[in-house]
């Protein structure tokens, strides 16, 4: 038909059994068409848009600015961080598959904050044993201030210049990096794990021991650290691996002397 936007519909005659014997004027019928409208009003079969692949607009944003943010990263709970404060102390696989794509600032962040509060408490013992007892003890609540600047700094300064040299130096062919920034942090929050027994038993006044304790929890933090970040790290040049590895054993190396001098000298 050259008339655009109808239907035909031809009633043949059963009887006739054949198209000759159709009267054009009584069995022909015209219908207006919808094949061209986009949105067919009368249309039964509903559109499927519970099954597309396009993210709706309603669809709920987290922003910098909102608490929603910093919500999903203390959105874990307590099995789950004494699990992985036990995988930090003894290893049995890699700590990112552990932390299975949902790294938390929860557990790091009580970590350091017990390593500060036991840095202070022990260092301020460590003191008292080795002041004079013939005139009053002063507490020095520098050591607090200082166990804050020292563990915070620590723990939120250098993951984010590893992260920043990781993703200068070893972005995938995909302009990705092999660990994200939470991650990082993760990764060294955990590792502060074995601060906490360490400092609890540093106080003594045997200036060797307290260096064999603060040496070993040096090389299980250290360990853990190396560990967890070679996969990371290698996938940059040979050159470059060894000298981000080089700078993480050094930086942690300058945490376990700080440690010692500061609050176990």
């Amino acid at each position: 038909m050259a008339n655009r936007g109808y239907d035909v519909v031809v009633d043949v005659d059963e009887h006739e059994g054949d198209l000759g014997h159709t009267d054009l004027q009584e069995d022909l019928e015209f219908h207006s068409s919808n094949f061209d409208d986009a949105n067919p009003r009368n249309s039964k079969i509903p559109p499927d848009a519970p099954f597309s692949s396009q993210p709706s607009n309603t669809s709920s944003k987290r922003f910098l600015w909102t608490i929603s943010f910093y919500a999903q990263f203390f959105d874990v709970d307590t099995s789950a961080v004494l699990h992985r404060c036990l995988s930090a102390l003894i290893p049995r696989q890699p700590f990112l598959d552990i932390l299975d794509g949902n790294p938390d600032l929860y557990g790091p962040f009580w970590i350091a904050t017990t390593v500060v509060f036991i840095l202070f408490l022990t260092g301020t013992i460590s003191q008292y044993l080795a002041s004079h007892h013939d005139k009053a003890f002063v507490y020095n609540f520098k050591l607090l201030s200082g166990a804050a600047g020292l563990v915070y700094g620590y723990t939120g300064v250098i993951p984010v210049a590893l992260w920043g040299a990781l993703k200068w130096f070893g972005q995938t062919a995909a302009g990705e990096v092999g660990m994200t920034l939470v991650e990082c942090w993760a990764l060294y929050g955990y590792a502060n794990v074995i601060w906490i027994p360490v400092a609890l038993i540093s106080w003594s006044p045997v200036n060797i021991l307290n260096f064999g304790f603060v040496a070993i929890g040096f090389i299980v933090s250290a360990v853990f650290l190396v560990r967890n970040l070679w996969p990371v790290v290698s996938v940059t040049e040979a050159r470059v691996s060894r000298v981000l590895l080089l700078a993480v054993v050094g930086l942690h190396a300058g945490l376990a002397i700080a440690i010692k001098i500061l609050f176990f000298a």
